[in-house]
């Protein structure tokens, strides 16, 4: 093949896709968005699922932690992620000040926030969009990842998006995205109950609640109400949202 059919074949690649993303699609019937609540949730719910499922939010939350790293101006140096859903995401600068408490603030509101931006798109009919971008951020992500677990788990979630955006139909798309939005926006909220748990029995010493109590002087618990409000609040508004 010449090269000139190759940069066709990519350029028509990346038109489809293009044409995929930003195209709108008819809403779902409120019984649809109603179902795909239901399994989001029962996905949260449901313990021996959710210990699968929660590695999808620690991608989240450590993506978060990077994101934010970089717009603080510091420099990442790269993102774990462990088989017991735990993470660390490294980065470099000041040991104090705004860019640190930001950085660290990011991590368990992060899937929340981004459930909030994925519902604000799915809302307006940009679901399928939504999918294309979300394996769009985990194609970067991958670049910074540091360990073989952490390596497995972006590869097997970015396939599972490319599976649905390639190769369903668009209601399907639609359906998974309603679905996926959900789940973040409901996820967000378990991790930070469950972080007060083990900060009750004291397993959680290093947590981003204490890390912000030691660079803030505010208590951790102060840290652990701020994050649940904020992804009770984005749970909330988010699903005004999806239920139009």
């Amino acid at each position: 093949m010449s090269d000139t059919s190759v940069l066709a074949t990519v350029g028509d690649f990346f038109g489809e896709v293009w044409d995929r993303a930003t195209s709108a699609a008819p809403a779902p019937s409120s019984a649809v968005v109603l179902v795909t609540a239901l399994v989001a949730l029962a996905v949260v719910v449901v313990t021996p699922v959710w210990r699968v499922a929660r590695n999808v939010v620690t991608i989240a939350h450590e993506g978060a932690h990077g994101v934010v790293a970089l717009l603080c101006g510091r420099s990442l140096a790269g993102i774990r992620l462990h088989s017991d859903t735990s993470g660390l995401t490294v980065s470099r600068g000041k040991a104090r000040g705004p860019g640190m408490v930001a950085t660290a603030f990011a991590g368990y509101v992060g899937p929340g926030v981004l459930g909030l931006g994925a519902a604000w798109l799915t809302s307006r009919g940009y679901g399928v969009g939504v999918l294309w971008l979300l394996l769009v951020a985990l194609v970067l992500l991958l670049v910074q990842i540091r360990n073989w677990f952490g390596l497995l788990s972006v590869v097997v979630t970015g396939a599972l998006l490319f599976v649905v955006t390639w190769w369903l139909d668009v209601q399907w798309q639609v359906e998974v995205a309603y679905t996926v939005t959900w789940f973040l926006l409901l996820g967000a909220v378990r991790p930070v109950v469950e972080l007060q748990a083990e900060r009750r029995r004291g397993r959680a010493r290093t947590s981003d609640a204490d890390l912000l109590a030691h660079l803030t002087r505010l208590p951790g618990l102060f840290w652990v109400v701020v994050f649940g409000l904020v992804t009770l609040g984005c749970l909330v508004l988010g699903g005004s949202w999806l239920r139009r």
